[in-house]
């Protein structure tokens, strides 16, 4: 089975194309500008600590919502109003993982964070980043476990 869900493969490539570090991280800044933050009837502030992001200097918040296809919509709050790389890790964690089955889920590689990133982060970033991704596999863990009864985990 490949590492990683379809539409997440599709957008690893599509960053794979880019010809140098400056274009790669303008891509990333263009994904990071379509962040919109969680929505009223998912959380509202000041929000829950259970859903805070450990070690993520942008201080990034997780929520899962079971959609009625049985699988899970996440949402995202980025406190830091400069957290530029959280914003785009939230964005591509919603768009290309959001529909995909809970087991698919549990299963993504936190190093998908250098893939999109690159080698190059700073220690305290790359630990935020891949804490949002255990917070999405967490999730998606909590959903396998509960029998889906919980509509927001």
């Amino acid at each position: 089975m490949d590492a990683y869900p379809e539409k997440l493969a599709m957008l690893l490539e599509y960053l794979d194309l880019s010809g140098d570090r400056d274009e790669r991280i303008q891509m990333l800044i263009d994904i990071a500008s379509r962040f919109k933050s969680v929505p009223e009837f998912i959380a509202t502030r000041p929000f829950s600590k259970t859903h805070l992001t450990p070690a993520c200097e942008s201080e990034a918040y997780v929520w899962c919502e079971e959609l009625p296809s049985q699988s899970l919509k996440f949402h995202f709050a980025v406190e830091n109003p400069q957290g530029i790389s959280a914003k785009c890790m939230a964005v591509i964690l919603d768009e290309t993982l959001s529909g995909e089955s809970a087991s698919r889920l549990a299963r993504v590689p936190g190093e998908v964070v250098y893939r999109i990133f690159g080698k190059d982060l700073s220690m305290g970033k790359s630990m935020g980043l891949m804490g949002m991704v255990s917070m999405v596999q967490a999730c998606a863990k909590r959903y396998l476990a509960s029998g889906h009864a919980d509509k927001r985990l």
